[in-house]
Parts: C-alpha cells; structure tokens; sequence
C-alpha cells in the first residue's frame, strides 16, 4: 500500500492529523519516507532534489572547519572534544571541515568524530565519502557525554516537523491533514488555549516544538561539558507569520499533499525560538546573521581569490560559486548563521554576540 493510501487510512481511523505528524510520516515513514528510503542531494541534471551549500563549493566546509580550528584554540586545545555534525548529507561539508582542519597541529588527533543521522542510505552515502565512521548514530543523546562539543547542522532544523496555526473568524484554529473522498486536504480544527496575538484573516502562525527542543539539547551539552555550535539555514531571524511549508523534487515546488514520500517537505528555521531555548540553558548565542555576510567574515571572497591564482582556470567556477553562497537573490540573505556557545567565547564570523 502506498504511503498515501497508509496516511488517508490512518486518518479515516483516527481523524485528521496534525502538519507536525504528517511532515513526520512523509520523512521518516520506514517502508516510504523520503529520507527513509529515497533522499536525493544534489543538481537537476544528476538527480537531484535539492542543492546544499556544501555541494555548492568546497570552500564552505573548508571554511566551517577553520571556524571550528578558530575555536578549539579558544578553548584550550582540549583532548579528546566530539566532532559532530548533524544531518551530515552526504559527507561533503564534513569531508571538506577535516581537510581543512588538518592544517592545525592535533585538531584532527583530538576530535572524536560523530555523525547525527538516522537515514539509511544516506549513511552509506557518507561511509562512501569518508570511509568507516564508528559514530553514525540516529540522535544527539547517543553522543558519549564528558568533553566539550564542536558542532555544526547544514540545514538541519528545516527538515523538523512544525505545528501551524490559520487566524480564521477571530481566534487561532490548527491546520490538520484530512481527507475529502480520497484526497488530502489542509482543514482547520479548533484550538482552545492557544495564546498567540490576534492576527489579519487568514494570516498563519507557525511553531516548532521540534526545533526548540534540538535547540535545548545542543545548548544542554555544551553547558554540561563546553563547545559551540554554528546552525546554518534558511529561516527567519525575527518573529513573524507565515505559510512556510514546502515540498520539492526535482528543484520545483509541489503541493506538499500531492506525493507523500516523494519529495522533501521543510519549513523555515524559526531561529530566534531556537536561540531563546538555548539560552534558557544558560549558555550564549552569537546571531543570526545573513549568511553571506557570515561567509564574508570568515574570508570566502578571500580564499575564493587564492583558489584562483593558483587555478585561473577555475576562476569563473569559483565566482559564480561565490555568487551563489553569498548573494543576496540567491542564498545570501535567506540561509541565516548562529552560533550556540559558552560564556566567553567568541565564535568567528560574528562580530560580537547575539
């Protein structure tokens, strides 16, 4: 039976589901969610659903690795830390942080590496890339505690399951998935106790549990054994409204009740409730900020500019990289940077704390 035929039977069964709990099934299923079963990373011509910015350039991991060197020094050089990367992908933007790492003596010697990653095939893909990894693991709380914590998420908190709210005849009503015959519809079901302000009609609140409670967890661990983590993603770095949620396959967007499994579903990065959860676990949070400027301030223009003294025939590849990483009409203003840290430390790119 198809995933959507397995959804529309639970519904029938049990009524209509939240957009949280759909997102959930459509990802995760494990007979038919998308990373269960069929994530595809990468470009149109080869396949590919989506692009992420470590597939852009090589110079974007290799940067967030001398982000980590950069920090690891403030720390005090500590032996062993855990390296961890969330949702690692394919293995690129870690591949490219450890080369570039190896430039500094004893990083790659102390760090414990550990990959976040409860997809399949995505963990062979990553296996492929960097060879036997010992900590491929389905959550963070699987991680060894007792030493401090390097940490990066690629486009990790978009892919968690939102909750989503429609201001309709003066108060707050969920969105549900329902059925209408056979087909999925977003219905509208009542909310009592929910406390947001009133809204214009048909205006739409979206909240994450999902990703506040990531948010806490990762500021949980750094309070308990130190580190910093940089979260890199497309969101919002204020409160606001809106309908964010969205499938693509192939790079265009579908209705995200057409196919479910077949593509990718996501929503913004609610990122200042996300920095608001970590704080509450009394560590630090530096952004967001846009991520061209971030890029900036590590030195993306300036090593895009070595790169290309040394292979000037790359130099057209390596602008129209640039371009797309910075770029304000492209990834440069949308994709946002924060840092999650401890007191007193200053994480590169930022200019100061959040």
């Amino acid at each position: 039976m198809r995933l959507a035929e397995r959804i529309a039977e639970r519904i029938r069964s049990g009524g209509p589901i939240s957009v949280a709990e759909y997102m959930h099934i459509c990802l995760h299923d494990p007979k038919d969610g998308y990373y269960a079963v069929r994530p595809a990373l990468g470009d149109r011509a080869g396949g590919g659903d989506f692009l992420t910015a470590p597939l852009v350039s090589q110079m974007f991991g290799e940067l967030i690795g001398l982000w980590m060197v950069d920090l690891w020094r403030q720390m005090g050089r500590p032996r062993p830390f855990r390296l961890v990367e969330l949702g690692p992908g394919d293995g690129a933007l870690m591949s490219d942080i450890l080369r570039a790492a190896r430039l500094e003596p004893g990083f790659l010697e102390a760090s414990d590496l550990w990959l976040v990653e409860p997809s399949q095939p995505l963990r062979a893909r990553q296996r492929l890339k960097l060879g036997p990894v010992a900590g491929q693991v389905d959550r963070l709380d699987e991680i060894p505690a007792g030493a401090p914590l390097l940490l990066v998420a690629n486009e990790v908190l978009d892919c968690l399951p939102i909750r989503q709210w429609e201001w309709r005849d003066g108060s707050w009503k969920e969105r549900r998935v329902g059925l209408a015959g056979d087909r999925l519809v977003f219905g509208l079901a009542p909310s009592p106790g929910v406390s947001f302000d009133p809204a214009w009609e048909g205006a739409v609140r979206e909240h994450s549990p999902a990703q506040e409670a990531l948010g806490a967890d990762i500021a949980a661990r750094i309070a308990a054994d130190g580190g910093a983590a940089l979260l890199i993603d497309y969101g919002r770095a204020e409160p606001g409204l809106g309908d964010t949620l969205q499938a693509i396959s192939g790079h265009v967007r579908e209705d995200p009740l057409s196919r479910p499994g077949q593509a990718d579903l996501t929503a913004h990065a609610d990122f200042p409730s996300v920095l608001a959860a970590a704080r509450r676990e009394g560590i630090e949070t530096s952004g967001p900020i846009a991520q061209g400027r971030f890029l900036s301030a590590l030195g993306l223009e300036a090593r895009a500019a070595a790169l290309s003294r040394a292979r000037p025939d790359d130099t057209g590849r390596l602008h129209r990289q640039v371009e797309r990483l910075t770029a304000p009409d492209q990834m440069g203003e949308l994709f946002l940077a924060a840092a999650l840290h401890s007191p007193g430390l200053r994480p590169p790119g930022f200019g100061g704390r959040g």
